[in-house]
This record gives structure tokens, sequence and C-alpha cells, in this order.
């Protein structure tokens, strides 16, 4: 028995012909997917990349998916433009603004306060901000009545990898790091914690996290695949963990070759898309992947957008409506003990019952 989301990920395989013209800041972004002409051929819809690219196997990725899903099915054009530079953000919504877009999806916190400014100055623009609450002024209210907020409770995923994880460690040790301590990223790490304490609990074990200790933990201080992150993924490593869980787009292959260097055998765990199925690499080390389907939530907000029922509430992804969740084991399936998997597969069900109460950012 191997476990999985009721609800697939929409369009979790990319095709590898697949070739993103990427515009870079002051160009026009490119144009992308649909055919004119459809049902509504006024609207355009719009996306917007943080560094991390559309390419990147993880949230922006699964975010474009959604929203070229939704162009599709609208019968129009997408246009897309990515970002190279923190500097860019600001210039590229403007650009995608000035070219008369309807609806603009913006793709990570990172582009949260250019989000807010545009969205201020253009009322008439519905604004769909993935990842981030829109709250820059912490007051807990969005700064703008035209965002709908795109927001995942990975906390309860998290918890379930990390109760497997503990479960099929035989170091008695796992870990995790992150690429910056926001709270999308740490909420992760959070919520693999009481995993693995829940595990300790229930089982009476004495399983450690390395990498995170409920209030701080390791960093790369970015979201790119580099020496830093790799350097991290070592330190871990090299504390006797055998199932790691980096959180930050890219960053997981920096991990996926510290643990080939190593020699090793550790167990990666994938963060936002499911591992196996965007990256064929990591077929034979990944153990399972915490997913936000962001390329759900994006379809259905664009698609609202392009038929007029735009509604900017905040969105929160759970197990329950299945907006995150915990990917199929794959090539991991005989190697997990079948009745690990039956308390993973009725821990999800305790969750959304609230028998199991997952604690984050977003319960609270």
């Amino acid at each position: 028995m191997t476990i999985s989301t009721t609800k697939k990920l929409l369009g979790a395989t990319v095709a590898a012909s697949v070739i993103f013209a990427l515009a870079g800041c002051g160009q026009a972004p490119a144009e992308s997917g649909g055919d004119a002409g459809g049902d509504t051929p006024d609207f355009l819809p719009c996306i917007v990349s943080d560094m991390g690219g559309f390419d990147d196997k993880s949230f922006n990725q699964l975010s474009f998916e959604g929203a070229t899903k939704a162009a599709d099915e609208l019968g129009v054009k997408l246009k897309d433009v990515q970002s190279n530079a923190e500097t860019e953000y600001g210039p590229n919504i403007t650009n995608l603004v000035d070219e008369g877009c309807n609806a603009i999806v913006a793709v990570g916190f990172a582009l949260s306060a250019a989000t807010v400014e545009a969205a201020t100055a253009n009322e008439d623009v519905d604004f769909i901000l993935v990842d981030d609450a829109a709250d820059n002024d912490f007051d807990g209210t969005k700064d703008a009545d035209n965002i709908k907020p795109l927001l995942y409770d990975t906390a309860q995923a998290a918890f379930l990898a990390g109760y497997l994880s503990a479960g099929y460690s035989k170091t008695g040790k796992v870990g995790t790091f992150g690429g910056m301590e926001f709270p999308t990223v740490t909420i992760f790490m959070d919520g693999f914690k009481q995993g693995v304490d829940h595990y300790n609990e229930v089982k009476g074990t004495d399983v450690q996290v390395v990498g995170w200790d409920g209030k701080t933990g390791s960093f790369t201080g970015g979201f790119e695949a580099n020496q830093d992150a790799k350097q991290v993924a070592v330190n871990v490593l090299d504390q006797d963990v055998d199932v790691i869980f980096p959180v930050g787009g890219p960053i997981y292959q920096s991990a996926q070759q510290a643990i080939k260097e190593s020699g090793k055998d550790v167990a990666l765990i994938g963060a936002d898309a499911d591992l196996f199925e965007t990256d064929p690499s990591t077929e034979d080390v990944v153990l399972t992947s915490v997913l936000k389907a962001m390329d759900l939530s994006t379809y259905e907000a664009v698609l609202a957008s392009g038929k007029g029922e735009f509604d900017p509430e905040t969105y929160i992804g759970t197990l329950e409506n299945e907006g995150v969740g915990i990917a199929d084991l794959h090539n991991f399936a005989d190697k997990v003990d079948a009745g690990l998997q039956d308390e993973v597969t009725q821990l999800q069900q305790d969750i959304i019952d609230g028998t199991v109460t997952v604690n984050s950012y977003l319960s609270e």
C-alpha cells in the first residue's frame, strides 16, 4: 500500500520539450499556451516568477502549470515573465500591468511588496499572490482588496512526512534545512518535527531531528542550488541522519548531490511538488514529497477571474481540501513497512478529523 493524496496535482509531469522564452526586466513578457478566440478573448492572464524560474521543478513550475491550464480552458494566451533578480520584481509586474493584464499571478512571498504596490495602484486588476498573505504591515489583514492570497498549511502534510521518516530511519536521526527563515519555509520544518515528536510519543522512541529545533535551525541564505546549499546539506548529513528534508525550491538538488558524494544510504524528501514525477533523477533517492497544490489553486483563481467570478478571499490549502498532501512512496513502497504506511494513512484522517492537532501560523 502506498501513501497518496486523493487528488493528483494537476500536470505534475512537465514535457521535456517545453522551453520557456523568458523575458527580463524592462522587456515585454513572452506568450505561451492557449488559443486566441476562445470564450473570453479579451481576458489576458499573466504570471511572473521569482528568481527560481518556471523550470524550478517546484512552486514556480506548479503555479505556471495551473495558470497555463486555466488560460487554455478559457481559450486565451498566458503572458509570462521570469525574474532573474529581486530588483526585477516591481518592474516586471509593472510591465504586465502595462501590457493590459486582467489577472496577474505573482509567485512567491518575495514578490509580496511589489504585488501590494501594484494592486493598490491598479484596483481594476485581479492579483493572485502565491505563498504570501499580502500583509506587509503585519496588522492581520491583507494590504489591498484586489489581491487573492494563496496559502498552504503544509505543516499538516509535513507532519505525515516527519512521522514516516521517523519510522523509516535506521540511525534514529532525520534532518531538515531551509532556504531562508521565513514562515512559508519554517512551516514545513515545524510540521516535520511535530510528526517526528508524535512518532516518539506513540512508539516510545527517541528519533532526533537535526537542523530544526522548533525555533531555529539550518538555512542556506537563499533558494539557489549552489555550494552554500550543498555545504548546509553536508553539515546535516554528517550528523548521521538517513532521511533529509530540504525546504526551498531547487536547494533539494544540492542535497541530492551531497547524498551522492557521501556514499551513504540517505532518503530525500521533496517539498512542494512530487520530485519523483518532476525530476526523474531523484527516483532512486526520494522517499516521498510534501505537496502544495499550487497548480490547482492557481488554476481555480485564474479561471474564476476569467469568468468574472474572482473571489479575493484568502485561500488556505489543507489536507481536508486537498490543498496539501503527501506523495506516493513510488520506488520506496517496498522499503517501508506496510504497517507504517497504514499508520500514516490513518494519521492523515486523524488530522482531518481533528483527533490529532498540527500547529502552525496558519492553523492559528
